[in-house]
């Protein structure tokens, strides 16, 4: 077990299941995701970190390990059963050829969209959403505004008000996704170190 989770609350049956040791270094085949106190290194990469059963029914997605861990620690009520999931981080930058790849091995699962409740989070839901189901999309960026081409079809958004179910809603587009957004931070990992320090 990791001290550092330890403090920050994260149960030992979650460390086994992330296979934390003393060290919080986490391989992404050609890059590794580095943890400590008061640092944070997410890598770039097309890899993907990925954890649990790959016959599971529930495939939680997110950023970085660290805030897989987070996720789960806040909402362990939810997942009672781990041997249930499987967990893939993708990095600090979506690339395509990451939906294709979990596309192809995590048919017809339920998906949980982990990423912050910015811009750049919402994007990544949807971008990400949009890879696994092999749509082709565009996206623009306007004055306040976010642009959505697929194929003929357009729809423009404010982009406060942007989300994976207003996309899902414009399109008609049914997926088995759901978000995870944290309530009072930009990540489950702030929440969960602001919730320690209390």
């Amino acid at each position: 077990m990791n001290t550092m989770l330890t403090r920050l609350g994260v149960p030992p049956e979650l460390q086994a299941f992330f296979n934390i040791d003393d060290d919080l270094d986490f391989d992404y085949c050609d890059a590794y995701e580095h943890c400590g106190e008061g640092f944070h290194k997410i890598p770039t990469t097309q890899n993907l970190w990925v954890a649990g059963n790959n016959t599971a029914s529930t495939v939680i997605i997110t950023y970085s390990v660290m805030e897989a861990i987070a996720f789960l620690t806040l909402h362990r009520h939810r997942y009672p059963r781990l041997e249930q999931l499987a967990v893939v981080a993708i990095g600090n930058r979506f690339y395509k050829e990451q939906a294709n790849w979990i596309r192809e091995n995590f048919r017809g699962r339920k998906f949980v969209l982990v990423f912050g409740k910015d811009l750049i989070g919402h994007l990544t839901d949807i971008k990400l959403t949009a890879g696994i189901k092999n749509l082709n999309i565009r996206i623009f960026h306007s004055e306040n505004q976010i642009l959505i081409y697929r194929g003929n079809l357009f729809r423009a958004f404010d982009q406060e008000r942007i989300s994976l179910h207003a996309f899902q809603e414009a399109f008609s587009i049914r997926p088995r996704f759901r978000t995870g957004k944290p309530v009072q931070s930009l990540t489950f990992l702030d929440q969960l170190k602001h919730d320690a320090e209390r």
